[in-house]
Formats: C-alpha cells, structure tokens, sequence
C-alpha cells in the first residue's frame, strides 16, 4: 500500500484545509494523519502535514499533476512524498565516532528507514568501522591548502547519490560554494546548547561559567554558521562535581540523541522550513 505525504504552506485563507482533502478525495486516497498549524504573525501563514494511502496508486506525476494547480491557486509551497521511495543519506565524519555509530546501529537493525550509499571522512580512521557496515568509505582530506578541491570532489560524490547530507561531528565548515553546489539539505549537530557557547570548545566555557544545564542542537546548516534552522535539542542536568571530560561525556550522549531524533523526523518528513525556523509535526 503505497503512503503519500504532503507537506504544504501557503498565506493562511479561509477554506485551504477543505480544498486539500477534497484533492486527496478526488485521486482516491485515504487520509491516515493529518496536522495543521497557523500563525497570526509573519503575516499569518499556513502549515499542513498531510498523510495519505492508496490501494493502488495513481502514481508520483498523477498526484503531483492533481495538487499544483491548487498550489497555484492558493500561493502555496509543497512537495510530496511516497514510501516506496526510501531517502538516500550521505554521512560525513571527521574522527569522533560516536555519532556515526549511532546511526550505523539504527540503520542496521531496521530502524533507520533510509539507504546510505557512502560515508565519507577527512580522516582514515573510521573506515574499518565504515565498511564493516557493508557502506562504501571515502577519504577526502582537507587541508587549508586544498579545500576546495575537496569540497568539489565531496559534492561529486554526494550530489547524485543522495537525497541529504548529515554532519556526524564533521569538524570542518562548509562553504558557501558546497551548500550551492550540492542544493540539498545537510542536518548538522552542534555540541552545544545553542545559541550559547559555540565554537571549537563548548564543553569548557560551560565549565568555566558553572552552568547547570549542557545540551546538543541538531540544526539545517546555513551559510550563517550554526545558525541554521534548529530541529532538535536535548538538554541534561550537571553539577558543580562534573569535570570538562564528564561533561563532554555525557554531551556525546546528548548530541546522539539530538542528531537520532532530527534524522528521523526529517526522513518521515514531519518539517517544513520557513524563514529562519522549523515547523515540526510530531
């Protein structure tokens, strides 16, 4: 049974709801989930996730060809997607494992509803771990010297090949030319609580401030460095008793879970990105 879903925004008008169903309707769909939200400021505009199933479809170019001209009417933004074709995510990595493992152990035991064609890293040391997962590894190294080379040659990679990009603690900035280039989303996690404590050593300047909360903030990546669209945190008390190491041991479980949770509600495709913010049906 084939499973569709709409994400759709346009300026909030009377009767949009009506209008999608009632489309759903006449390509003979059943409607399984449905979520809406609506704002009064930014001039008032309109969220819907929309999911819906068929007994036999009537294909991706029947439903596409059935929801734009109301798209057209209404001013709106959207997209669909259906469950027979499954997300291809590439991963980039640097040294710290723990992120990358996390995925690779979803993935395996089925939880992870996505194709990972490759996992590249500016470093060798993970890919034993890569492969041993049955995921092609690619070394492409960085220097300060050649990284626009090596930007090129990841966005050769990737561009085909994938649907998104994941930064599993990929310790280097992309540029502006790599997120042109590639015009896909790339979901990075920050280990820190952001918008505090950025930068290369975050566990240290909460140390140094005696805060009482740490956290990991999975984010869209921007040409505004980590200040991209948030997608999710994860937060975890600490005490004065905690060390920098026991705070950086405990932020590589947060940042798991942040990472984990945004991966997948952006596979199930419960966000829509609207200025510099996410709307997100759970």
């Amino acid at each position: 049974m084939e499973r569709v879903v709409l994400l759709f925004t346009c300026p909030d008008q009377h009767g949009i709801v009506a209008k999608l169903t009632q489309c759903v309707a006449e390509l003979g769909g059943n409607i399984v989930d449905s979520h809406q939200y609506s704002t009064d400021s930014d001039g008032g505009q309109f969220f819907m996730r929309l999911e819906f199933c068929f007994d036999s479809s009537p294909g991706e170019d029947a439903i596409r060809s059935a929801f734009a001209p109301l798209a057209d009417e209404l001013k709106g933004e959207w997209n669909v997607y259906l469950s027979s074709r499954k997300p291809r995510m590439a991963v980039a990595v640097s040294k710290f494992d723990h992120c990358l493992v996390d995925i690779l152990y979803h993935h395996r035991v089925g939880d992870l509803a996505v194709d990972i064609p490759l996992v590249y890293s500016n470093h060798e040391e993970l890919r034993q771990l890569v492969e041993q997962a049955g995921i092609a590894f690619h070394h492409v190294p960085v220097t300060k010297e050649t990284k626009v080379d090596a930007e090129a040659s990841a966005v050769e990679l990737i561009r085909e090949s994938s649907d998104f990009l994941v930064l599993a603690r990929y310790m280097q900035i992309l540029t502006g030319d790599f997120l042109e280039n590639y015009g896909k989303p790339v979901i990075n996690i920050h280990h820190s609580f952001l918008p505090s404590f950025k930068g290369a050593n975050p566990y240290q300047q909460a140390y140094d401030r005696g805060v009482k909360l740490i956290g990991a903030t999975a984010h869209y990546v921007t040409t505004d460095l980590d200040e991209g669209p948030i997608i999710e945190q994860a937060v975890g008390h600490v005490s004065h008793r905690d060390t920098p190491q026991d705070l950086r041991r405990f932020g590589r479980s947060l940042e798991q879970q942040a990472l984990g949770r945004a991966i997948q509600k952006h596979v199930a495709h419960r966000i829509i990105r609207y200025k510099n913010k996410t709307v997100i049906f759970d």
